[in-house]
């Protein structure tokens, strides 16, 4: 696939704000856009139709699109909340995204299966991707068909343990080694050390996104380490 082949070793950023942050705003998030592409992003991740649709008009690169809900379920490690039904993957595809995102871990998701996910989503001409926590979900994963593997999971479910402050090195070289899909480092990236060891350890590309995206959180780790 063109898509794939274009992302290989490229930094794909992901903008993506909660309803109840400053730049949730449509203005805010393509400014954002604007900025991180204007910085060499070879491709955007962005959650919900509104966001797929601004990146698709303005920029000639891939994009993945995802859903999440407004507030996170007080559950969040233990249920399926990214693109978590075949209604929202019909929205993304509607809207334009290039990638289909979705939670690929084993957890339940109600009346459909992650078999459906990936026939409905190639069916449309789309690529599919699965943010997963675990080697063993990667690899049903990869098994299933599904065309891109992801880390973003790992360290965010009850199945993965609790997350460290760095990437998840480990699952990414397993998972180089276990399945035979592009694998993509997602999570807790934050220094340019973190995205090169990646690529030497395999990966197709990486996507950061609080360490460029997320200012409240950038701020906080300056202001923390002064308390420290």
């Amino acid at each position: 696939m063109d898509i794939l082949y274009n992302l290989k070793g490229k930094i794909i950023v992901s903008c993506q704000a909660m309803p109840d942050e400053p730049l949730y705003q449509e203005e805010c998030m393509l400014a954002m856009m604007k900025s991180v592409v204007t910085g060499g992003a070879g491709g955007l991740r962005v959650a919900g139709a509104r966001d797929v649709r601004s990146a698709k008009k303005h920029f000639n690169i891939p994009v993945i699109g995802l859903t999440k809900p407004e507030k996170l379920p007080y559950n969040w490690r233990e249920v399926v909340y990214i693109t978590p039904t075949i209604k929202e993957v019909d929205e993304l595809i509607e809207a334009g995204a290039d990638i289909i995102a979705f939670d690929g871990t084993s957890r339940d998701r109600g009346a459909s299966t992650l078999f459906d996910f990936v026939t409905r989503i190639h069916s449309a001409g789309r690529i599919a991707m699965a943010d997963i926590s675990t080697l063993e979900e990667g690899i049903n994963c990869a098994e299933l068909g599904i065309d891109i593997i992801s880390t973003t999971l790992a360290g965010y479910t009850v199945e993965s343990g609790e997350a460290s402050e760095k990437p998840d090195f480990d699952l990414l070289s397993n998972l180089v080694k276990k399945v035979n899909k592009p694998v993509i480092l997602e999570g807790r990236i934050w220094n340019p050390d973190e995205v090169k060891k990646a690529f030497e350890l395999g990966a197709h590309c990486v996507v950061i996104g609080s360490a460029i995206t997320r200012p409240q959180l950038i701020t906080k780790r300056f202001v923390e380490a002064l308390k420290g």
